[in-house]
Order: C-alpha cells, then sequence, then structure tokens
C-alpha cells in the first residue's frame, strides 16, 4: 500500500507541480486547501475577472477554484477545510504587532500554525504518513536546507518547524529552480503553469497595511510626531502602522538629506529618523526561540537571517539565563527590526530562529 501524502495546495504553481510530482512517485496524495476567509471573486477556468490581481491570491476563493481542478486532472481526493477562525489569529496578530511599533511577519506564523500545525493534524485524522507543500526547502538527512533555487529559498519562514515533525516532511519541489516548476506544469498541462506568483501578504489588500489596520480597529489612534534623536519634532504623521525600520521613502516631509526610520516608540506614537549609520547594529536580542537541532548551552557560531531577503551573515548565537538569545554579529547589520524573525544557518541547514525583541545600535 503507498504511503499516504497529505499536500497543502494554495491553487499556485508550486503546490501543484508538487502534487503532480508526488503522485509520479507513486504516493497516494489527498490535497488539503485553507479557506481562511480572505475573499476574492471567483473566476471561471480561461477567464479573468476585471481588476482582479491574480498575484495577491493563496487563499481566496480564486485559489481553491485553481487548486480543485488541478486535484481534478491528477484524480487526486481534494478537501478545502475552514481555517477562518484561525487566521482571524493571524490577523489580529499582524495589527497587534503594528500597534505595539514592531513589524510582523505573518508568513512565519501562517507556516507554523497552519500549514504545518493545523493541516498536519487534520492529515493525521487521514493516516497520513507525511505532509507536503510546494515550499522550495530541501530535507536531507532529516534536516532542513535550503531550496536548490537561491532566489526562490523559503528556509526562512519555517524556522518554526517543531521538531517532531521532521520526519514527516515532503517539499518535492525544492531540488528544483522556478523555471523548471512552470515547464514541468506546462508539460503536465496543468492550467496554473503561468499564473504569477503570490508576493504580497494575502489579506491586505492593494499592500496597504494601513488601510487595513483602520479598517479592522477604526478607533485605534496610533498618529504622533516624526522626531530626531534629539527629539526635536519635524513633522506630524498620522499613524506609526505606515513605518518600519530602516524606511526612507514616504516618511512625508522634505528634508536636505536622506533621513531613515531609526525607532518607533508606540508609547509616545514617535517615529525617530537620523542617518543610514544610525541604523547600523552590532547585536540583537531574540525571544520564543525554536530550535530544530538539539538546543546549544553556549555560543554557537553560525550565519543569521534578519528579514527575508537579507544575505545571512557570520554570527554567534549567545543563549541567555531567560531563554532568549543575544545575536552578535561579526560586522554590523543594518536595520535590525523588532517583529520579524532571525533565523540561524550552518551553511545551508536550518538550525532554528527567534523573534527580534531590540538591537544594540552603535549610537546607543
Amino acid at each position: 500500500m503507498p504511503a499516504r501524502v497529505v499536500l497543502a495546495m494554495s491553487g499556485g504553481v508550486d503546490s501543484s507541480v508538487a502534487a503532480y510530482l508526488l503522485k509520479k512517485q507513486g504516493y497516494d496524495v489527498v490535497g488539503l486547501f485553507m479557506r481562511t476567509g480572505v475573499h476574492q471573486p471567483e473566476e471561471s477556468p480561461g477567464t479573468a475577472v476585471p481588476g482582479l490581481d491574480r498575484k495577491k491570491g493563496c487563499c481566496s476563493a480564486v485559489d481553491a477554484g485553481d487548486a480543485r481542478r488541478v486535484a481534478d486532472r491528477l484524480d487526486m481526493p481534494f478537501y478545502a477545510l475552514d481555517f477562518e477562525g484561525d487566521f482571524t489569529r493571524i490577523m489580529d496578530y499582524f495589527v497587534d504587532e503594528y500597534k505595539n511599533g514592531r513589524t510582523p511577519n505573518p508568513c512565519v506564523l501562517c507556516n507554523t500554525w497552519l500549514k504545518f500545525g493545523k493541516l498536519w493534524s487534520y492529515g493525521k485524522q487521514l493516516d497520513a504518513d507525511f505532509i507536503a507543500t510546494g515550499h522550495y526547502v530541501q530535507m536531507v538527512n532529516g534536516a532542513v536546507h535550503r531550496g536548490a533555487d537561491p532566489a526562490k529559498d523559503q528556509s526562512y519562514v519555517l524556522f518554526g518547524l517543531r521538531k517532531n515533525i521532521l520526519p514527516h516532511l515532503l517539499f518535492p519541489i525544492g531540488g528544483l529552480h522556478k523555471d523548471e516548476v512552470r515547464a514541468i506544469a506546462r508539460e503536465a498541462g496543468l492550467n496554473v503553469a503561468e499564473k504569477p506568483d503570490s508576493v504580497e501578504i494575502c489579506f491586505v489588500p492593494n499592500n496597504d497595511h494601513a488601510a487595513f489596520i483602520k479598517e479592522r480597529h477604526p478607533e485605534l489612534q496610533t498618529a504622533g510626531n516624526i522626531v530626531d534623536r534629539a527629539g526635536k519634532i519635524l513633522a506630524p504623521h498620522d499613524g506609526i502602522e505606515k513605518f518600519t525600520i530602516g524606511q526612507r521613502k514616504g516618511l512625508g516631509f522634505g528634508s536636505a538629506s536622506r533621513r531613515y526610520v531609526l525607532e518607533i516608540v508606540p508609547e509616545t506614537h514617535d517615529v525617530v529618523i537620523g542617518d543610514r549609520e544610525e541604523l547600523l547594529a552590532s547585536s540583537l536580542v531574540a525571544s520564543r526561540v525554536n530550535w530544530l537541532i538539539d538546543a546549544p548551552n553556549q555560543p554557537l557560531a553560525c550565519h543569521a537571517k534578519i528579514r527575508y531577503h537579507h544575505e545571512a551573515a557570520a554570527a554567534t548565537v549567545v543563549p541567555m539565563d531567560d531563554g532568549d538569545v543575544r545575536v552578535d554579529f561579526a560586522e554590523p547589520q543594518s536595520a535590525i527590526t523588532p517583529g520579524q524573525a532571525v533565523v540561524f544557518y550552518d551553511g545551508d541547514r536550518l538550525l532554528g530562529g527567534a523573534w527580534i525583541e531590540s538591537a544594540n545600535h552603535h549610537a546607543d
């Protein structure tokens, strides 16, 4: 009897090709789609809804239709599960982080709580042996490694995986490049072969964080002032949720020299700006650490990424008595942002990660 795999299907080309490859490899594949309550108008095969941005989708009714059509073509069972209540938790987290002057990363939580949490729980009810996704990562000797395509590697958002789930993970496209995935989809006659990638947060229309937060919590007042390091008021602003550490454009006032967001102070709603050099930090403190290896009890030399598109930098992770970690960088890093993840690597192997709380700036 073939091993059973539950596959998280998003309606995109990556998870669709993952389904095709798993079927070719002889697995008994069951497709699972997450209904999250993020609504877009449905479209029929081969048609387009005017104004619909296909780059936005990953969990909408549009994507559910695409996923179901792929499952039908591959003759595999397909279920759409209602995760709207669980997804509300992620959207609330998103709002709360911005309200507290932090920059959230909802994709990490979606993967941790839903794709490799709730979906796997459902998979076990189906007596599944494995869970699979269309992520660009690889399993090597039971450990998570970066995907073969450096431009698409998604290991950063998977640092929150539980160690006990690692033996049950399959990433069918992790050893491929994106152009190879699309070529396979075309050869297999999958209707999503040319579907654009999802490049923004699925529940934030037009990538307008501030509008989403105001719509969800119209009573929330976060207007304040843009100030310099000395506290001098330079201009008013209408919401701290419009800013993130390192931001230069869209500050809302003119300046003779380039200014960058250095700090967001939720207590006063101040946005502190300064020179680019003031963004540099030699270390950070992070909490809620998750290790995919045995937790180290002494300093660990590794490479660390402080955001998704950051090039991992040489660092030492130092365990602290309270369970947090301090990450000391060999060279200062720019725009370390509270609320983002710091993720640890040994070469291509994913070691774990944590959530950034603060940075040690040279000017502090």
